[in-house]
């Protein structure tokens, strides 16, 4: 199956979604690609810095990282 870039920007505007969105190929590869359309460009230049870097990090220590990231009062 093929589509237009055309058609594919056409659609997303539609849907109301980031074109890369229709492209995802899991669901949370469509959720990141979401909330990073949700951020201001200077915002979406910061968090695509920390995605770097957490791929980065060993397995362990990335998972500890986001583990602490996503605990309830993780600002406090």
């Amino acid at each position: 199956m093929s589509i237009s870039l055309e058609a594919l920007f056409e659609m997303a505007e539609a849907l109301e979604v980031p074109p890369a969105f229709l492209l995802a190929s899991t669901p949370g590869m469509a959720d990141a690609i979401m909330a990073l359309g949700e951020q201001s460009h200077t915002q979406q230049d910061q968090l695509a810095k920390v995605l770097v870097a957490l791929s980065k990090l060993e397995p362990k220590v990335r998972a500890a990282r986001v583990q602490k990231l996503l605990m309830p009062n993780a600002d406090e």
